[in-house]
């Protein structure tokens, strides 16, 4: 299976709500393997019968349901949750379920700067310690918009979850509620849409992994400590 065939289902109406609700809750899952033969089972759907529509052996798919692989990549979740949701799509059990959190508040702040800002502007502005893109801290943002991590993906679905981005990608993401920094990264990474510009609230220690996954798609992240509360009025009044 191509990994087009998520962005597929994404076009789907029907599908669309489900796919990006169980990629979501994979992302921020502690136990992705577990999550995955729950919805599996859920969906009544047999493992080889899953394993072969992904194009992967069975035992591969039993690996990453049984925690004996390491957390599954955003490649492997586009396939597992495309072919899921398809294959869903008769008994229509995945497509008629509720988000595990279904609480609105997920966008804390969003808004429009009066003016382009660069990113080393709102690194000053936020006291933000700077983790990887360097070399773009020159690149303007237009607007910011801040989130609770663990309502995020639950509460947004549709045409909701891309109004995250405001009028414009050229913004500064703000994931509070954040333990190492993986999952928001993995969210990103997923999405079809990219921000500019990443911050993690809170975190002592920053995943590596997070890091990474940032480089490799060219956002700048960086690490906020002060408290969310001034860290919205900050953004509020630029």
């Amino acid at each position: 299976m191509s990994e087009a065939s998520f962005d597929d289902v994404l076009r789907d109406p029907r599908l669309h709500d489900a796919a990006i609700k169980l990629a979501g809750e994979l992302v921020l899952s502690r136990e992705p393997g577990r999550l995955m033969k729950y919805w599996r089972e859920k969906a009544g759907v047999q493992q080889i019968r899953l394993a072969k529509e992904m194009g992967l052996s069975p035992s591969v798919l039993s690996d990453y349901e049984g925690g004996r692989r390491k957390s599954p990549g955003s490649q492997f979740i586009r396939k597992y949750v495309a072919s899921l949701v398809k294959m869903d799509r008769e008994r229509g059990v995945l497509l008629g379920s509720k988000p595990a959190d279904d609480n609105p508040d997920a966008i804390l702040s969003i808004g429009e700067f009066r003016e382009p800002i660069s990113v080393s502007g709102i690194a000053e502005a936020l006291s933000l310690e700077i983790l990887t893109g360097e070399d773009q801290l020159d690149r303007s943002l237009y607007g910011y918009t801040v989130l609770d991590s663990i309502r995020a993906i639950y509460a947004l679905s549709g045409v909701e979850f891309y109004r995250i981005f405001g009028s414009t990608t050229e913004r500064i993401l703000v994931f509070t509620k954040v333990g190492m920094g993986r999952s928001p990264l993995v969210a990103v990474r997923v999405s079809q849409l990219k921000p500019r510009m990443v911050v993690v609230h809170g975190p002592e220690r920053v995943d590596p992994l997070s890091v990474e996954l940032a480089r490799r798609e060219r956002i700048v992240m960086a690490v906020a400590r002060i408290g969310v509360r001034e860290l919205v009025g900050k953004l509020s009044s630029l």
